[in-house]
């Protein structure tokens, strides 16, 4: 069931712009006169707490230091669970455009939510340098802060990441004699809500693309002896590429059946428009006068003014019917007897 090799790097994009978010924070010091004689950048990298701590205390070497210098900030990811808060429909897509295919029309499935939980650890040796860093993240949670992040590049899917703050808990590892180092840690745990996207194509792979019914005259399976066969498409029943091949060339009423268009080269009989909302049949075309059916498909009869956009409903359009959609069937009868082929929906031959 799951095959398709893919990987958006979202999980990772999502982690690495958090720690983004504190990689300027500074600590300054002041001498007796209130100058600042000191000023720090707090160096923050990812791993766990306990990576830093047994570097920490460590027993330094005469020759040798071991011992990493304090502030410093630390980051890692704890943990990931489904939101079900956040869920849309399993078969809902959207469309965009995909830069790695020549800028080709696309549909992709809904993103499933996930909540990354995130861990900001603040170690320090006074509690004056980590007090200072707290009150500069602090004030931007509120107790969340948006964050935007490019999760699926080659589709340009950026979205707003809330990074949440849920608790702040301090410790104060200072244990044993006075040669030990005293190391205080806040730490800051976050839930990000971000979003986990599956493999970037056409969406309507699922689509049943084609059913056919063949009807044999005996039950001879050797040399089988077919009659008639049945086939039914999927047929899209409104534009979907705005494709505006031309425009109405006069304003048209609901009780009107016979109209004119600019130019009626790109349209051809038996086949859909869409006008404003409304979808119809051509039945004839003379010139740039179009003979059609009006409302097909259950759209509204409506008026239109000269000038409105005419779409045609095509195979283009039927490739880009959403699974979520309404469709209907192009259905075929072909009769072996004469060789024919017959539409069952038109009532006409093909």
């Amino acid at each position: 069931m799951i095959s398709n090799y893919f990987y958006h790097e979202i999980l990772r994009k999502t982690i690495v712009s958090f720690g983004t978010l504190f990689n300027d924070i500074q600590i300054k010091h002041k001498d007796n006169a209130g100058d600042d004689f000191s000023i720090l950048t707090v160096p923050i990298a990812y791993g766990p707490v306990q990576k830093f701590l047994a570097r920490i205390e460590q027993v330094p070497d005469l020759k040798k230091r071991v011992a990493i210098t304090l502030p410093r900030m630390s980051f890692e990811m704890t943990g990931i669970q489904y939101d079900p808060s956040r869920k849309s429909s399993t078969m809902q897509t959207f469309k965009t455009v995909d830069k790695t295919s020549n800028n080709e029309l696309t549909q992709v499935f809904m993103p499933v939510p996930y909540n990354v939980n995130i861990r900001l650890s603040i170690m320090s040796k006074l509690n004056e340098d980590a007090l200072q860093i707290v009150e500069q993240i602090l004030p931007y949670f509120q107790p969340h802060f948006n964050l935007t992040v490019d999760l699926v590049s080659s589709i340009g899917e950026k979205r707003d990441i809330p990074m949440i703050l849920e608790r702040i808990t301090m410790d104060d590892q200072y244990e044993g004699d006075f040669t030990t180092r005293r190391i205080l840690i806040y730490t800051l745990d976050f839930t990000a809500k971000t979003y986990l996207f599956g493999p970037v194509g056409n969406g309507n792979e699922a689509l049943i693309k084609q059913v056919q019914v063949d009807y044999y005259t005996n039950t001879n399976r050797v040399n089988p002896s077919r009659q008639l066969r049945y086939v039914a498409e999927p047929r899209a029943i409104k534009d979907y590429n705005n494709d505006e091949i031309t425009i109405v060339s006069e304003n048209i009423s609901e009780n009107v059946t016979e109209f004119n268009v600019s130019d009626a080269t790109g349209l051809i009989v038996n086949s859909y428009i869409q006008i404003d909302n409304e979808s119809m049949f051509i039945r004839s075309i003379n010139g740039n006068t179009l003979l059609v059916n009006r409302g097909q498909d259950n759209t509204d009869i409506t008026t239109h003014s000269s000038g409105t956009a005419v779409n045609v409903i095509n195979n283009a359009d039927d490739e880009l019917i959403d699974m979520d959609d309404d469709f209907g069937f192009s259905e075929y009868r072909y009769d072996f007897a004469d060789g024919k082929i017959y539409s069952t929906t038109k009532g006409i031959d093909v």
